[in-house]
């Protein structure tokens, strides 16, 4: 197969789809991958890494999607690149196509068939895919909202740990998943007072028995939202329905309970965002302020440390890339059922039955397609 690999060109993207260890392994068993000059520099790969390792090196964008079938990629197609995208394309990214009109019906009317990282669903109903990136946005988001307290940031000036004779941060974590657990890793590490909220109880009792009751569980009601907002100086939103939009669970009117110089972070922006005023930001200005709550909304937290990051992906990804590429699709989801949850689009059919209800669109069940 041909597979190709693209320089990621989302604002500050740093991060790359396949290591040279993973072309190696696909050039191993006969598959050509073509990659994109410097693609991988940021991620601390050279070209070099990337040709000792097999690949076939090529030096635009538009020649790697001309010669390659399979594109894999780490974020989702941007405009310039939808213009490439043909029907004999298989396009394996993140996609968040429910947050997206025209991204999705660009590539439904495009006849590419689309995968998307983040609708794989195992039956225990993680998300392997996702996961890994989740636990780095979790925590990056919390490390980046305390440095947004800061003055020179534009914050209230509060040391979320505290000092003696002093009062701590108080911190508010939105969905107790992963994002959020790892979140309230690092808030609990530095000494933060810290409220989390989800209406998965069994999810509040695994927080209650491993941080011994010294992080306050509630079950996330409207109430309890604008009860903890009065009190709020970091609030964290890691709100996720697998391949729908993010419910907005904080209007713009909650924001008149908080204090001025308090720091909204919305992880779910991916998926529209779970605070109503959030809005896509970028590593280059990564915050606004909306009635004097600063909001950061990055909509690719983990790029913002490459190296890590793309080996955490990586890891996850293959598996199901290596099946992909050797066996076709078909017989990959026979192998790895969970991989037909993430088709969201095949032969110009939406089939993901989520991302079809929120646009009013036709929804066909792949097994009838494939």
């Amino acid at each position: 197969m041909f597979i190709g690999l693209p320089k990621e060109i989302k604002n500050s993207e740093a991060r790359i789809a396949l290591t040279p260890a993973n072309v190696f392994d696909l050039t191993q068993k006969n598959h050509t991958v073509f990659v994109q000059e410097n693609a991988g520099t940021k991620s601390g790969y050279s070209d070099e890494d990337y040709i000792k390792a097999g690949g076939t090196m090529l030096p635009t964008i538009e020649d790697v999607y001309e010669k390659a079938t399979l594109i894999v990629k780490v974020k989702e197609p941007q405009p310039s690149e939808l213009l490439l995208i043909k029907s004999h394309h298989t396009i394996y990214t993140y996609l968040h196509l429910a947050a997206d009109r025209n991204l999705t019906e660009t590539l439904l009317n495009s006849g590419a068939t689309c995968i998307a990282y983040e609708t794989i669903q195992l039956p225990n109903r993680t998300l392997p895919l996702l996961s890994p990136m989740s636990e780095i946005a979790g925590k990056v988001a919390m490390s980046f909202g305390l440095c947004f307290l800061s003055n020179p940031n534009g914050g209230k000036g509060l040391f979320i740990s505290g000092v003696a004779g002093t009062r701590r941060g108080k911190v508010v974590i939105i969905g107790a998943g992963v994002a959020g657990q790892s979140a309230l890793k690092i808030a609990y590490g530095v000494g933060a007072d810290v409220t989390i909220l989800d209406t998965d109880l069994e999810k509040l009792r695994y927080v209650n028995d491993i941080y011994h009751n010294k992080v306050e569980t509630l079950y996330s009601s409207k109430a309890n939202i604008q009860h903890c907002l009065k009190h709020a100086d970091l609030v964290i939103g890691t709100v996720l329905i697998p391949g729908d939009k993010a419910p907005k669970l904080v209007t713009k009117e909650d924001l008149k309970l908080m204090e001025k110089g308090s720091v909204l972070v919305d992880i779910s922006i991916d998926q529209g965002g779970c605070f109503e005023t959030s809005r896509p930001t970028t590593h280059e200005n990564p915050t606004y302020v909306v009635d004097g709550i600063i909001h950061y909304c990055v909509a690719n937290i983990p790029g913002a440390f490459a190296l890590t990051s793309t080996n955490a992906l990586t890891n996850s990804t293959f598996k199901y890339l290596d099946k992909i590429v050797n066996l076709g699709l078909k017989e990959a989801i026979k192998i790895h059922p969970e991989l037909k949850g993430g088709v969201n689009i095949y032969n110009n059919n939406i089939t993901y039955e989520i991302v079809a209800q929120t646009f009013e669109l036709p929804f066909k069940d792949l097994s009838t397609l494939l």
